[in-house]
């Protein structure tokens, strides 16, 4: 029972995954079973569209069906053109026409990835008619037709067959960062004691970073849902800019502990350092699981309390004297860490804030589904 039960968290864990895969398997079935009814030249490419266009979430499925049937559409009409204004009787010729048609749309495509689709396309148009003895502006209408069968098929298995909302999939990802912050935030202040070389440093920050691309891909296909109607929450703008702010946090704090701070002064700061540290990680992954549950924000009033204490350590770090007599980049790094975590206490404050916002929509939603 006990296996079985790990078997199916498992499972649960990874139903994005196991939906998309669904989602790919349906998609790709539906197209060639549709090109085949519609007697389509080459169902192969309706197939290879709509395993391009059925996407992790259904923002990104839009993206992708809108930049592939723009290229191809712009491909179709360009290699079309080339090949019918530009007849050509040799091999020759062809290899002229081809260049002619991929050098600029492959400088366009360098510019623009999103149009990548029309090299390609106008490559097929150009080509096939050689393979096939079809005139170049049938070739161009069946390219169109094949991927706009494959579009339309991957587009709509998106909506329909266990559709994921990228809203869903950025509380996941925000919790995730928010994770990775609070051990970082961990482990950089206990270098206070210690210190820390730069690669240490890379390969803290660097798992941070990696997220935080991800989540900022992820909020984009959020909004392009929101923008089109297709799900409902809050605007995902503010937990971007907060989290990245705090991101920004934990780069000053990382410089702030390269070397650490000298014996007199982690004696009188380890304490309060330690409270911070404590309680700050342990706001940031309460603040995560929040995220993820769509629970209300944890309370953050012993994130003031700590950071007061801290605070009034420093003062007395300074009124006694104790930084006075160290060279001038000790005292730069002192009063940097301090004013970084000053810095994260407003940052926190505002992920409370937001916390309570993605809370308050997903009871709002579920009040409006049990009505």
């Amino acid at each position: 029972m006990t296996r079985a039960r790990q078997l199916f968290d498992r499972i649960r864990a990874r139903r994005t995954q196991l939906g998309l895969a669904i989602r790919v398997t349906v998609a790709a079935t539906a197209a060639y079973a549709i090109a085949t009814a519609l007697h389509l030249l080459l169902p192969l490419w309706a197939v290879l569209t709509s395993l391009i266009v059925t996407q992790m979430s259904v923002g990104r499925s839009l993206k992708a069906t809108r930049d592939y049937m723009l290229g191809t559409i712009g491909g179709a009409l360009y290699g079309g053109a080339i090949a019918i204004l530009l007849p050509y009787s040799s091999e020759a010729g062809l290899l002229g026409l081809l260049v002619l048609s991929v050098a600029p749309l492959a400088f366009i495509a360098a510019i623009n990835p999103s149009l990548s689709a029309a090299t390609v396309t106008a490559v097929i148009v150009l080509l096939v008619p050689t393979l096939h003895h079809a005139d170049p502006l049938t070739s161009a209408i069946d390219r169109v037709s094949e991927v706009g069968v494959g579009a339309v098929t991957g587009l709509l298995v998106s909506f329909l067959v266990l559709p994921s909302r990228a809203v869903r999939q950025i509380r996941a990802s925000a919790a995730v960062l928010l994770e990775l912050i609070a051990d970082a935030l961990a482990e950089l202040l206990a270098g206070l004691t210690r210190g820390r070389d730069n690669d240490a440093l890379h390969r803290i920050q660097d798992g941070i970073g990696t997220a935080m691309v991800n989540l900022n891909a992820i909020g984009s296909e959020a909004e392009r849902e929101r923008a089109a109607r297709l799900s409902s929450g809050p605007d995902t703008g503010p937990l971007l800019r907060t989290i990245l702010r705090l991101r920004h946090d934990v780069v000053m704090i990382g410089r702030a502990t390269v070397v650490p701070l000298p014996v007199e002064v982690q004696l009188r700061l380890a304490a309060p350092l330690s409270e911070v540290s404590t309680v700050i990680a342990r706001f940031l992954r309460s603040a995560a699981g929040a995220l993820r549950e769509g629970a209300g924000a944890p309370p953050i009033h012993p994130v003031h309390v700590a950071l007061q204490h801290y605070a009034e350590a420093v003062a007395s770090v300074r009124q006694d004297g104790l930084i006075r007599g160290h060279p001038s980049d000790t005292a730069e790094r002192f009063f940097a860490l301090g004013f970084s975590l000053e810095q994260m206490h407003q940052n926190l404050g505002d992920l409370d804030r937001v916390v309570g916002e993605w809370s308050e929509a997903s009871t709002d939603k579920t009040a409006r589904v049990a009505e």
